[in-house]
């Protein structure tokens, strides 16, 4: 199973309606972790630190940094970019199967787009 770490502004309905459907999961939100209003940078040195795939709605900026930590060769093990009109339900599925389907390190260095198609 792939731990998450959900961004500051991310949508808590998709994380709570996660949790819903599977109260196993390893999830933190990164204000709970300390990092209430961190940089982009400083997030994802976070999550790599932790082994967490980060979610995230930041798709103008936190993408260009995550590609620029796996470029420097730093560890970055994911970035999920779910757009502001992905659906509160198609998000809920797709990092469902995501995180229970998937294994620690498989997005070493990748950036996925929400709706999964």
């Amino acid at each position: 199973m792939v731990r998450l770490a959900f961004d500051e502004n991310f949508n808590n309905d998709v994380l709570r309606g996660l949790l819903r459907r599977n109260p196993a999961l390893d999830v933190v939100r990164v204000q709970d972790a300390g990092l209430r209003s961190a940089d982009d940078p400083a997030v994802l040195a976070w999550a790599a630190g932790e082994g967490r795939v980060l979610v995230s709605h930041d798709v103008s900026t936190l993408t260009a940094y995550a590609y620029a930590r796996a470029k420097a060769g730093q560890p970055m093990p994911g970035l999920i970019e779910a757009g502001p009109d992905v659906p509160i339900a198609t998000a809920i599925a797709d990092l469902l199967l995501l995180a229970e389907a998937g294994e620690p390190g498989e997005w070493e260095g990748q950036v996925l787009y929400l709706p999964l198609r």
